[in-house]
Order: C-alpha cells, then structure tokens, then sequence
C-alpha cells in the first residue's frame, strides 16, 4: 500500500473530498463486509472459495504470506503476530483452516508484522517494518526463524540485518532465487541503501538532472536520495549482500519467470498526477545493475534515458502489493508465463503475459480477477496449484480466498519460455558486472552500439566496473556515434571535470542531424550529464553547442523539446525564451491514458473514493509539456522583456485553474516562486498578482476557498442523527447551506432548481418526497439503494477485459458508456458481441461519507437546503 499519514481513513475525508485545483489522492476501499465470492470477477472456468476472515476472529489484517515445506501457509497481520494454517483440500466440505499463532518458545513476544514472508532453508524468513510493530525492540529488518530442535515449533530468532526504513515504504519481500542458493529482498525508498559487499549497479549515481530541482510541497520524500527503492541478493546466512538494481519508487514485490529473469512491480506518485514527472504503476524487468531512475520531487527521468531502462509496461494508477509468476499453478496453458500483479486501489489482479522481445520481453494486459472493492495484500501459488490470496490492510476487514480452475483446458503444460540468443548475450556481459575483470573491456565493446537497448546498457555497466584509467582512451576515440554516446556517457559517470572538454569534443564528432531520433535523444541526454555534473562548457564550445541545439528547437517532437529547452535555459541562449513560449502557446493534445495498460476511466467507479478524483483531474486536465517547459523557464535569468514576461506569468494563473494531483498547485507554485526572484524587485508584486497569486491559500498548495467547511468533521454514521436532529430543522442559514452543497460536491452531480449536473437524480423536490431521515440515510450510506436508472454496471468482456460505467446509450451493435461523472459526455463505445457478461454494480458511484468534513451545524444547514430544494423563502430559514 501507498505511504499516507496514520490517521483514521474518515479524517482523510475532510482533505479528500474538499479540494480545488488540486486533488487529495486517497486510497481505502469503501467501508464495507468481506466481498463474497459471487461479487468476485473470474475468467471463465475457474472458481473461488472463501476460506477465513481473520479480522472477525481478531487476528488482525493480513498483508503477507507464503507456504512452508510440509504446505501450510503462513500468514502475517500488517500490525501483529504470524499465524500457520492448514488449509482444507479442494472440495472439502468444511472450508475453515486449522490456525494457530507463531510464537518463540519460551518467549512471549508478538512477532510479525511482516511486509514480507519466505519458508526456505528450514527457515521462516521475514521482513518486518517497525511502524506496524512497535513491541520489537530490535526494530525493521530482515529476521529469521529456526526451528533447531525438530519439534515443529520455531525457538531461534535473528536479526539478519538491522534496516533503516519504515512505513509502507520501508523493506518489503523475499524471493528465493531461480537456483534455490540465495534470497532477494526488494525494499521501497523510505529504506536506507545499507552497506554491500558487492554491486551489481555502480556506486556512480547522482541526481543528474537540470530540470528545475523542486522537492514535492507536501513534504514527501523531500529527504530520499538516490538510488531510490533497491532489490539486492544475499546469501541464507545473511552474511553477503550485493545491489542488484535500484532507481524504483516504492517497489512492494517481485517475481522471477521461469527462465530466472526477474520483474519488479513499481508503484506511481498519485500526487503527481497531471504533471510531466508522474510514472504509472509499471512492471520492470530488473536485469543486472538496472537503474530505473527514481529521484524525489520532480527530479524522476524520463523512460527515455539511456542511462536507465524502460519499464516492460505501464500498467496505470493503482497501489502494488504483490507481484507472483503462475508457472507452478495449475491453470490453462495461457497462464503459464504470465506475471499476476495485485493492486490494492482498484481490487484488480493483472494478469501480464510477457513476449520475449531481443534481450527482454513486451507484454500484454489482462483483467484476471476484480472485486469491488478487494483491498488485495498478498497472494501465491499453493502446492495443490490454485492461488490464494489476502484482501485487507490499514486495519480494513480482512480475507482469505482460493481460486483454482475446473475448466475443460488442459491445465499440465510443460512449456517453458523460450531463451532468446539476445538475452543470452545480455547474460554473458553481465557476467562481466564484477570489478577486475579484464575480460569485460574486451569482450563489451562491440555491444555499446548494439541495436538492443538492454544489451547496449549490461554492455556499458560492464565497463564501469572497470577502472576508468584502462578504457578512457579507447572510449574518446571511438567512432561509431551509437558506441560512443554510450561510452561516454560511462565517462561522465566516472570521470572528472578535467574530462568535460574531451567528452564534448567527441561528442561534437557525432553527425547529430543523420542520427535517428532515438539516438538523438542519447545524445542529448550525454549533453545534459555533463553539465549536470561538470558545469558550464567553455565559451567556444558553448556556442557551438547552442547553434546546433537552436537550429532544431521547435521540433515536433515533445521529448526532444523537453530536451532542447532544459540545454538551452540551461547554456543561456538567446532565442530560447521567444520560442518556448511560443510553443507553451499552442494548443496541446493530450491523452493521459497513452501507453497505460488501464485507462483512467475503466478505474473511476471502481473506488469511488479514489476514482472520483481521478474524474475531476480528467475534467481539467493540465497539459504536461506546457507545465515543463514553464517550469524550465523559471530558471531563466537573462533574456526577459516585459511582453515576455507579461505571457510567461499570466500562464500561471491559467494552470491554477486546472486540476492534478495532491502536489500539482504546490509544484506549480514553488516554480512561479523561483521565476519571481528573477524580476526586479520592484515588479514582484505586480507579477505574483498577474501569476495568481491572490488565488492561492497561505501555504501555496491549495487553491483558497470561500466556502470551505470550517469543520470540525465527524465520521457521521446512520446512527448519530436521532440524537443530532432531535427536531425539526428551523431558523436554519440558506446562504452557508448551499455554500455547503457546493462544497460536498453535490452540485456536480445533481441538479436543484434546474442548476448543477444531471448524473444523479434532480433534488428539487426531495423535501417533499423524503423525511430527513431518509435524506441522511441516502447521504451516509448511498450503496445501500441505487436506483436502476442511475447505477453504473459492470460489463466483463471476451477478452478478459472488464469496464464499469453508467449505460448513456445504445443501439443494435453498441453500448455507449460514461464513465466519468464530471465528465458524462466522454463515452466509450463497447461492441455488444465483445460482452460476456453485464451486471449492475453494488457500489454507489456516489461517495458515502461527502458530509464528514461539516460541523453539526453546517450538517444542518445542508439538509436544510436539501429539503427547502434550493429554495430561500423555505420555512427551515425562518425563526432565526
């Protein structure tokens, strides 16, 4: 799960549902019982049990699991102890395991709140966080449990190694390596890189950006530092431990396919929605000494880097809990080199069939299983070959579940992913990923100009773990502009700036304008290091650079913008200014669901809690190279004329009225902030009012409200209101009361004397129709009666596909579907004969707890203007 402040889900509504221009990203699944298994979405053939529900027997909420050798699972609660079941077999009558809790011998110590559970070794690995357990006094780590006596209970504990982090960021899984001989432990960027005896990734990382450096307004990560999330190896004894990659954000699981490569599952930046820096939730193939670029605030590079590597797909926005290969299960053939990857949010297990492709592997989404809501935790595959998993987390209600198939397809399949020649070359150099090895120089250098990306990477990471000394010569003489640009961008990461003027010089021998785009982008990215690193160039190569750039800026391309305009701001041209607020003033055309897996729509009516925000965002979307190119500009120092000016500041004002994610105002903000430094002092107030800043609260992340609760809110349940309207609702304030359905939000769905939206039904006359107990029951717990006419439904399609939306039309061969309430006109067209099934959703597309952030009084106004319909003259506002 994602790292949120630790406080009570209901006093995240307040912050949630309230904001302007900036959404409050938020993640629990609606309050609600354990789904039962017919709310459960399968594909066809398969079947789910409900086996326990640990969390109504007070054992807390599970978040990780494994099986041990004699096949009994181990389960642990996010916030206590590990407890053992033995399951019953398939079929059984009698579903319920046999539990009982893991406890030290002679030891009265709650052990658990594990992240992370392996049986390997006649051991029980496990990777605990000290946040959930304050009752350790050793602290988050690696631990291990034995059992030395051969009694079947564990009496040895030990701490493998001590780790600095915690919280949902902190060290999460264990792996047993393809080989069986060592584990790999996966740990997200609140969890300090401890010291290694070996590293696969060179210890050369930086920032290495010249993007306008602003860390996140929220304070979040402001005090991580590269290499971000890492996953390392290390042996059964704990005693060696080597990085095997890094530059992830908060990588919560892995799993190795059946040829041993490994996959890593990453989560995104759900604050940073909207802005040109937010990577989606994403599968990431983690070859040796991989680097995946994570840096904090907006510092993340881009995919397009050629000193990172690209995820293998973008899955879309989520929360990763678990990632397991389905090799061992006994599913139909088309399972079998599949990854299952489980989001938390959205109740989804992706089903990711992976292709080898070169060196590495595309992929493909499916839908493999969905529930709303299911806040999945953990899951793996059994020794009877069905796949169990946990539902629960953050104290929620918690469940265990069992799918397995009873199909008619074959379910035996010996096939095995086929071993490209690319990725056994990619193999071979990363033998070569050890320092000393004078074979590497050698036998790497004809692959840093290979047409694989990957192979290109392993090829150059091998010569970094040489001594810079036996290579620099060779790689400033190098030829072949592919070669080189990777050769020296190995130089930049291990050399001085007494290599500054050498690097550039041969990179000025690279025909940039015969170069593909792709190599272009390399090349720019080469420039850009060695600036970051070594500073400015000398005059004459300064100037010649910034002719070359300049030519080519505008392009139509917006990655080489991006790049063109952070090398200029950077070198000082001239014409820089002029021609990226040109190019800020053209009209962008943007899709945010491009290159996803999921599209933001499918996720709205999934969580409505979560999925309303994304709704609003989509309303408004900001567009993402204009606001990095402003961005870039906030640096610029010279070359400003008031007209310039005058275009650049009121663009601010224009981005604060568009909608992102939690940080998008601050972001916005601090570089408005950083561009008015560089205007005379005298003109500083006359450009913050012309950037908007009169617009913004004290703290410059929110958008300020005139009709915001003054709260303080209360959790409102069904319950409370005979003893909060004890009686009839008179000498009310009609003025704070429609500031209030303003403020919850109700206008954007529903209409009151012909104003406001039409998704939900018209509440003119509900004063007339319902009493004030049933206006409050239909406020506090909207699922508990949907009408047919404005109940989303929930479509499963052939494909494996599901979609969830409210049916706006249809015809002979289509459905038209809305999926975004602020936005109903946008539809998606389904074919009718792609439909296996369509079913109306249980959940409200309405949000259940839209009046908690109202005082009482405010409460009463709201359903007093409920009941007036919108009307003044009502007698609830007479009497005051």
């Amino acid at each position: 799960m994602k790292r949120l402040a630790r406080m009570p889900w209901y006093l995240w509504l307040p912050i949630v549902l309230l904001s302007t221009g900036s959404l409050q990203f938020f993640r629990y699944p609606l309050p609600a019982n354990p789904p039962k298994t017919d709310n459960l979405k399968l594909p066809p053939g398969f079947v789910a049990e409900h086996l326990y529900s640990p969390s109504e027997s007070k054992e807390g909420s599970w978040v990780s699991m494994c099986f041990d050798d004699k096949g009994r699972m181990l389960a642990s609660d996010q916030y206590g102890g590990i407890y053992r079941l033995e399951i019953p077999a398939i079929g059984a009558k009698d579903l319920t395991p046999k539990i009982e809790k893991i406890k030290l011998e002679n030891d009265s110590l709650n052990f658990g709140a594990a992240h992370g559970l392996l049986y390997a070794f006649n051991s029980l690995y496990v990777m605990v966080n000290n946040r959930s357990n304050k009752n350790l006094p050793k602290g988050s780590g690696f631990y291990r449990l034995q059992d030395t006596d051969g009694d079947d209970q564990f009496d040895k504990l030990t701490l493998i190694k001590n780790l600095v982090g915690e919280g949902e960021h902190g060290p999460h899984s264990i792996k047993l390596s393809p080989d069986k001989k060592s584990l790999y432990v996966i740990c997200g960027n609140y969890t300090d890189l401890p010291t290694m005896d070996a590293y696969k990734l060179p210890q050369t990382w930086k920032y290495d950006n010249l993007f306008t450096e602003i860390k996140d307004p929220r304070g979040h990560a402001n005090d991580r530092k590269e290499p971000g999330g890492w996953v390392a190896n290390v042996n059964p004894e704990g005693t060696k431990w080597e990085l095997v990659s890094a530059g992830y954000r908060n990588p919560f699981d892995m799993a190795f396919n059946d040829v041993g490569d490994l996959f890593v599952y990453d989560a995104d930046m759900e604050w940073d929605f909207g802005l040109p820096w937010y990577r989606p939730t994403r599968i990431c193939h983690a070859t040796s000494g991989s680097e995946f670029g994570w840096r904090t605030g907006d510092g993340k590079w881009s995919a397009s880097f050629p000193d990172n590597l690209p995820p293998v797909i973008n899955i879309g926005q989520g929360s990763p809990t678990n990632l397991l290969y389905a090799k061992e299960a006994k599913f139909p053939a088309k399972y079998k080199q599949t990854l299952l990857a489980f989001d938390w949010s959205f109740g989804i297990i992706h089903a990711i069939h992976l292709k080898p492709s070169g060196s590495t592997y595309t992929a493909t989404r499916e839908e493999f299983l969905s529930g709303v809501p299911l806040p999945l935790t953990d899951g793996a595959i059994g020794p009877d070959g069905a796949l169990y998993f946990l539902t629960g987390g953050r104290r929620l209600e918690s469940d265990l579940y069992r799918v397995y198939y009873n199909g008619t397809e074959a379910t035996a399949s010996s096939e095995t992913t086929p071993l490209t020649e690319e990725n056994k070359l990619r193999r071979k150099l990363e033998a070569f990923h050890t320092p000393g090895n004078t074979a590497a120089i050698t036998d790497a250098w004809p692959h840093l100009g290979n047409p694989d990306r990957a192979i290109r990477y392993a090829a150059r990471i091998a010569l970094e773990h040489q001594p810079v000394g036996d290579w620099k010569a060779k790689a400033l003489a190098e030829t072949n502009p592919v070669a080189l640009t990777n050769a020296m961008i190995g130089l930049i990461r291990n050399g001085t700036e007494n290599d500054k003027a050498p690097i550039l010089n041969a990179l000025s021998r690279i025909n940039y304008l015969k170069s593909s785009p792709t190599q272009q982008l390399d090349v720019l990215r080469a420039y850009e290091l060695v600036f970051a690193r070594f500073g400015m160039p000398e005059a004459a190569q300064k100037a010649k650079i910034v002719a070359l750039l300049d030519a080519q800026y505008p392009s139509n391309s917006a990655e080489h913008n991006k790049a063109y305009c952070k090398l200029l701001v950077f070198l000082e041209a001239p014409s820089v200014l002029p021609k990226t607020l040109a190019l800020m003033a053209k009209k962008e055309q943007y899709n945010p669901n491009e290159g996803l897996a999921t599209s933001s729509e499918d996720l709205i009516l999934r969580n409505p809690q979560y999925g309303l925000d994304i709704a609003k965002m989509l309303e408004k979307m900001p567009a993402p190279q204009q606001t990095y190119l402003a961005m870039m500009l906030a640096k610029a120092k010279v070359g400003w004329t008031p007209e310039l000016r005058e275009q650049y500041f009121a663009w601010y004002k224009q981005a604060f009225a568009l909608k992102g994610g939690n940080s998008y105002v601050g972001f916005i903000d601090k570089a408005r902030k950083i561009a008015l430094e560089n205007v005379p002092s005298n003109k500083r107030e006359y450009y913050d009012q012309v950037s908007g800043g009169e617009l913004l609260t004290k703290s410059g992340n929110d958008i300020a409200q005139e009709d915001y609760p003054k709260g303080p809110g209360k959790n409102y349940k069904v319950k409370d209101m005979d003893t909060i309207f004890t009686a009839e609702l008179s000498g009310r304030d009609f003025k704070r009361g429609k500031a209030m359905y303003v403020a919850t939000t109700c206008s954007r769905c529903h209409a009151i004397k012909g104003e406001g939206g039409n998704i939900g039904p018209d509440l003119t006359q509900i004063g007339t129709r319902f009493s004030t107990k049933d206006i409050l029951e239909a406020i506090l717990d909207p699922s508990k009666t949907i009408s047919d006419q404005y109940a989303a439904t929930q479509f499963q399609l052939k494909n494996g596909k599901s979609l969830v939306g409210k049916i706006a039309n249809q015809d002979s061969k289509y459905y038209y579907i809305s999926q975004n309430p602020y936005a109903p006109d946008f539809l998606a067209k389904v074919n009718k004969k792609d439909v296996l099934t369509k079913n109306y959703s249980t959940i409200s597309s309405m949000l259940p707890g839209l009046v908690n952030p109202l005082n009482v009084e405010e409460l009463k106004d709201l359903v007093a203007y409920l009941k007036a319909g919108g009307d003044e003259e009502h007698e609830v506002f007479k009497g005051k």
